[in-house]
């Protein structure tokens, strides 16, 4: 098994609940070969990723900070 952990630091527990709530269809969803769970503490989150094999977990990497990334763009634009 390989695994990734991330942790963002966001500008606000606001921010972090839009990323949250953003990313939670994803989560809920199963992933072929990868298990994702996202962790909030106020502006704080952690992203634990944990796969069977190399890409596998480099591409569910790539699939998350993408979305993360989206979700803080759009709020900033809404």
């Amino acid at each position: 098994m390989k695994q990734a952990t991330f942790l963002f630091t966001c500008d606000s527990v606001k921010d972090a609940e839009i990323v949250e709530r953003s990313l939670s269809p994803e989560i809920h969803q199963k992933i072929p070969k990868s298990t994702v769970q996202l962790i909030r503490s106020g502006k704080t989150m952690t992203l634990i990723i944990v796969s069977m094999d190399s890409s596998s977990l480099r591409a569910a990497c790539n699939s998350y900070l993408r979305w993360i990334q989206t979700a803080l763009a759009v709020k900033d634009v809404v």
